[in-house]
């Protein structure tokens, strides 16, 4: 009996954001904003703490600085309630500046700043891998799919705007069991990007997001490629910074229960819609009672009963 539903691995940092009229730089050389906020973030935090307020029992292990950033991570856990080990990260918390428009659209000016090679060390994930259902991998630690994968524990990546070409993002997508990527780097391509994650590795699932135009879902049972629209938002569009992740951790939640790929979809498009009503990176995390409620009306809606 497994101890954990799911062991998030690495993908913790911090974003300043800044929201600004449109994604342009104004010719002047200056131009006030409203306040700019850090926030809680990065890919791992967002799967980590949204499987947490959909109810599955989450453990997240990362590398984590000693610094202001850190301080602000721990606390946001601390009173989450989440699950979290870390080591100390030698150059510090990773960072972004995002960007937001007037109408939630972003851009990410991403600091990694890792030190090339820098990895969770296997006596320090594997305790916890051998006592839970699943692993989501999120950072460089690619020791842990194998490990996974003799332990008998699926896995899932998600490796965001891959351009088909980054070695990175196939070495994760051929060794995941689900795999996430956008859409945004070769929206022209990305059927072909889809059949090839799925032929060149052990992947039953491939998930393309496309953001207003819904997502793509391809699985190796079915074998086309199938479209599902965006959820109509119950709220005004503000952020959509996290959107990626509410997606995946909801349609996660209702594939590991067995549910059909249009369930999944459906969860995903409510939790990604949520998800962009509420500024800042997964500030606002949809719960499961909120989930299937929102579900309920979702389906009945006039959009996607004509997008499906």
């Amino acid at each position: 009996m497994a101890d954990f539903d799911v062991l998030v691995i690495g993908g913790v940092g911090v974003d300043t954001i800044v929201r600004v009229p449109d994604l342009a730089i104004p010719a002047s050389d200056n131009m006030h904003v409203p306040p700019i906020q850090d926030y809680v973030a990065h890919s791992g935090n967002g799967v980590a703490l949204g499987f947490h307020s959909l109810g599955l029992r989450t453990r997240f292990v990362d590398f984590l600085g000693d610094d202001q950033q850190g301080e602000l991570i721990l606390r946001r856990y601390a009173a989450a309630g989440l699950d979290f080990s870390s080591l100390p990260a030698p150059n510090g918390t990773p960072r972004s500046v995002n960007l937001v428009d007037a109408a939630g659209r972003r851009f990410s000016f991403y600091d990694g700043r890792h030190p090339a090679g820098l990895t969770l060390p296997r006596e320090f994930y594997l305790p916890l891998l051998e006592r839970t259902r699943h692993a989501h991998v999120s950072g460089r630690d690619m020791a842990a799919f194998a490990d996974a994968r003799r332990l008998g524990v699926t896995t899932s990546c998600d490796i965001h705007a891959w351009d088909g070409v980054n070695p990175w993002g196939l070495e994760c997508a051929r060794q995941a069991d689900i795999v996430f990527l956008s859409s945004a780097a070769v929206p022209e391509k990305i059927d072909d990007l889809m059949r090839l994650l799925l032929d060149a590795g052990t992947a039953e699932l491939v998930v393309a997001t496309e953001g207003d135009a819904g997502c793509r879902v391809l699985t190796r049972a079915g074998g086309q490629v199938r479209r599902f629209p965006v959820a109509e938002p119950e709220r005004p569009v503000v952020d959509s910074n996290g959107a990626g992740d509410a997606f995946s951790t909801a349609f996660m939640s209702r594939w590991f229960a067995g549910r059909p790929v249009e369930e999944c979809a459906l969860a995903g498009a409510v939790s990604g819609a949520f998800a962009c009503g509420a500024p800042g990176t997964h500030e606002e995390l949809i719960s499961a009672d909120q989930l299937s409620q929102a579900v309920t009306r979702a389906e009945r809606s006039p959009r996607w009963r004509a997008g499906r």
